[in-house]
């Protein structure tokens, strides 16, 4: 338990608002922040709804999609019928490394659009051929970071 529980408050929500300028959804935001914070490891729906102050539907809505990309995982409670939702280990890797291969279908995808523009000298052409090259650059490097983070890791637990 914080020493401090509204300066931790204060942290969750200011923290979630700066994820969701980033373009992160406000509500799955304002769960995976409150989930971070949490000392037991995890909540269910009904204690996420009333820590957060929102709806039932709200939360449903926001611990989906932080399942569909992998920050948050959902844990059965044995002898009853709610669920917790935990954060798994390193979720910011786990979410980052599983989209990975996301990167090349959408250089794919931007070399299409180019590939129906004939004029050489099309602006739109040659953003799409810009949006590949970054699209092939990141999906080279993120392995490379993700490694090297694996060690910045294993390195701070020796």
């Amino acid at each position: 338990m914080a020493e401090n529980e509204q300066a931790l408050n204060d942290v969750v929500e200011r923290s979630a608002a700066i994820l969701t300028s980033a373009g992160f959804p406000k509500m799955p935001a304002r769960v995976v922040m409150a989930l971070t914070v949490e000392e037991s490891g995890g909540l269910t729906a009904v204690e996420l709804s009333e820590q957060l102050g929102v709806s039932a539907a709200a939360i449903s809505g926001a611990v989906r999609y932080l399942q569909q990309i992998g920050i948050v995982r959902r844990v059965a409670q044995t002898g009853s019928r709610r669920d917790r939702y935990e954060l798994p280990e390193d979720p910011w890797y786990a979410a980052l490394a599983s989209k990975n291969e996301i990167y090349e279908v959408l250089a794919a995808q931007a070399d299409a659009g180019a590939a129906s523009i004939t004029d050489p000298t099309s602006i739109a052409r040659a953003r799409l051929l810009e949006m590949a090259d970054f699209y092939r650059f990141f999906g080279r490097r993120v392995p490379e970071l993700l490694e090297e983070w694996e060690q910045l890791r294993s390195d701070q637990a020796d």
